[in-house]
């Protein structure tokens, strides 16, 4: 990981912005409000905190995720702007242009295919979160840590470790989630909120796409697909796929799973999780990354062409 003295650029920042990336989830989210909280409690600083769609319903509770904002004048020009778990400047969406212009840049993150696009970065692909990172910053430098944003810090290692079930829940993430737990953070309050309380319409949208799931590779490929019409028909928004694709993989006989999402006719979404198989590469293919058991990516084409171009790379791995 990068060595950066972080605390400096704070200091000689006025104007600040944090952006997360496109369709936030909770390593972005817990990440950006927990460094908002940091600077504010550290150095009595407002940072201004952007996110470029609707906060999902999971994470409406989350501390200072009510100060975020959709929309910026694109004319300011800020001293220092912080991405946060952007694996990719171009998910960042509108806040790019904040990004390009700003005086000083940092990229907090922690996938394996960052390439480093910040003028300064702190990037670590062995932390299982960007919110890890974070906190490993604020202790090894005295950030004083509050309640508010110890609960953003264990959002954040919570969901990206998916409950610490995934593959990155090493001894280190557990000795965090402790020391969190250690400075007041409730586990069964936050867990229930993110994992176990859902509208009505979200439990039937996704009981209804996973019941129209489709299975290749004698069982060991399993697939769904999201049109938009099913989006509307139960007046879904976009975090209502969230953890569909982990429910597919979970299945037994399942290797490598993906979800597809239509964003219009010529082109679609794609969520890819896996036992074995690196969906990092495969996702890479199509211009896309992330961590090597799950990654994603956005293809040029109709659904269908779509699912036959990833099944057919799928295939050469199961």
């Amino acid at each position: 990981m990068n060595k950066i003295n972080f605390d400096d650029i704070i200091k000689k920042s006025s104007k600040i912005l944090i952006t997360s990336h496109i369709n936030p989830d909770g390593d972005t989210l817990g990440t950006m409000c927990a460094l908002y909280g940091g600077i504010y409690e550290n150095f009595k600083k407002q940072a201004d905190m952007f996110i470029s769609s609707k906060v999902p319903y999971t994470y409406r509770d989350l501390p200072f995720v009510n100060l975020a904002k959709s929309s910026y004048d694109k004319s300011l020009v800020y001293d220092l702007v912080i991405s946060v778990d952007v694996a990719a400047k171009d998910r960042m969406g509108e806040s790019i242009e904040l990004f390009d212009k700003a005086k000083m840049t940092l990229n907090i993150d922690h996938h394996k295919t960052n390439p480093l696009y910040g003028k300064e970065n702190l990037v670590d692909p062995s932390a299982a979160s960007a919110g890890m990172i974070l906190y490993k910053y604020f202790k090894e430098n005295n950030w004083k840590i509050n309640l508010p944003i110890a609960e953003c810090l264990y959002v954040s290692i919570l969901t990206d470790t998916g409950g610490f079930r995934y593959e990155n829940t090493s001894a280190e993430v557990l000795k965090i989630a402790s020391e969190l737990v250690d400075l007041g953070v409730n586990p069964n309050k936050i867990f229930r909120s993110v994992y176990e309380t859902k509208t009505k319409h979200n439990v039937m949208f996704q009981a209804d796409v996973i019941s129209k799931a489709k299975f290749c590779s004698d069982d060991k490929i399993a697939y769904a697909v999201v049109y938009k019409k099913d989006l509307e028909k139960y007046t879904s928004t976009e975090d209502f796929t969230e953890g569909l694709v982990e429910k597919l993989r979970a299945i037994d006989s399942v290797e490598a799973a993906f979800l597809v999402k239509e964003i219009d006719s010529k082109s679609c979404k794609i969520s890819m999780r896996s036992k074995n198989i690196d969906v990092a590469e495969v996702c890479s293919s199509f211009c896309g990354g992330g961590h090597t058991f799950a990654a994603g990516c956005v293809i040029k084409s109709s659904v269908s062409l779509a699912v036959k171009k990833i099944v057919n790379l799928l295939n050469e791995r199961v």
